[in-house]
């Protein structure tokens, strides 16, 4: 496996208030429900926090503290019953373009279009002409190491390049803010392990705007430059932590797992876990 470049140049909260940079996406004081068939569910209750561009920030909690639905609010599927989400400071009424998702799940992709075919088709959608959606689609694919995968049918792809392509068809798009739901919830260790470092060196090289959601403290630390630790449900603001971006190398460190332990002791007292 190659060996992942450190993480360098990490935009942190404190930095970025520093420089005056306005927030990219701001919560504030966000309370979020919905509905079951049997009850009206509160998932997040008046949270509140700043993404600032360029910034990995992750959210982490357990299951059922609001993490995907706040994801689907940033995204506007889903509008706050009280407080507000704004992007670039204007409010978030609908979806759009500019911002995307990719999923846990391996079906994401078209099966009738190949690999360059599912990158092409939500640029063709948006208006994007078919040259420049080409061009776009195979440096795209490049950068996530599936240049020779172009003519493939996802059917004939494993899981991890699975999402490696649903990672260069949102990128494509160039996206104010690309969300991420437990993508690698799914995927085995090994796999796991390769699919987070190839995430860091993607941001590595295009610097753009992350927003993880993972229960896993470990994945949170590894790929997180700002971390929003949330309560159980009905989830709450527990902590915003700065992690500095942590090398492959540097992961059996006692600043990682001091950082580990410190939000284990959180979320989980004295029973300790790493999710």
């Amino acid at each position: 496996m190659q060996q992942p470049r450190a993480v360098t140049g990490t935009a942190t909260a404190p930095d970025a208030q520093a420089s005056g940079a306005v927030p990219l996406v701001r919560a504030n004081g966000v309370t979020l429900q919905y509905k079951t068939p049997d009850h009206l569910v509160t998932a997040t209750y008046r949270v509140s926090f700043d993404i600032f561009p360029a910034e990995r920030y992750v959210i982490l909690g357990p299951s059922g503290c609001g993490k995907s639905t706040i994801l689907k609010a940033i995204a506007g599927f889903l509008k706050p019953v009280e407080g507000s989400f704004t992007l670039k400071g204007k409010p978030v009424t609908g979806p759009g373009p500019d911002r995307l998702m990719v999923f846990q799940e391996f079906d994401q992709l078209l099966p009738w279009k190949t690999v360059l075919g599912n990158v092409m088709f939500p640029m063709l959608e948006n208006g994007v002409s078919r040259a420049d959606a080409e061009r776009r689609a195979r440096e795209a694919l490049a950068k996530v190491n599936l240049a020779d995968f172009v003519d493939v049918y996802p059917h004939m792809l494993s899981g991890g390049m699975k999402q490696r392509c649903a990672i260069a068809r949102a990128m494509a798009m160039k996206p104010d803010v690309l969300m991420m739901d437990e993508p690698y919830a799914a995927l085995d260790a090994l796999t796991r392990r390769k699919m987070q470092d190839e995430l860091l060196q993607l941001w590595n090289d295009i610097r753009f705007t992350l927003v993880f959601v993972t229960h896993s403290i470990e994945e949170a630390v590894i790929l997180g430059s700002r971390i929003l630790v949330l309560s159980p449900h009905p989830g709450q603001v527990r902590a915003e932590l700065n992690s500095p971006g942590f090398a492959y190398d540097a992961r059996s460190g006692a600043a990682f797992q001091e950082l580990v332990q410190k939000i284990s002791q959180m979320l989980f007292g004295d029973r300790g876990g790493s999710h």
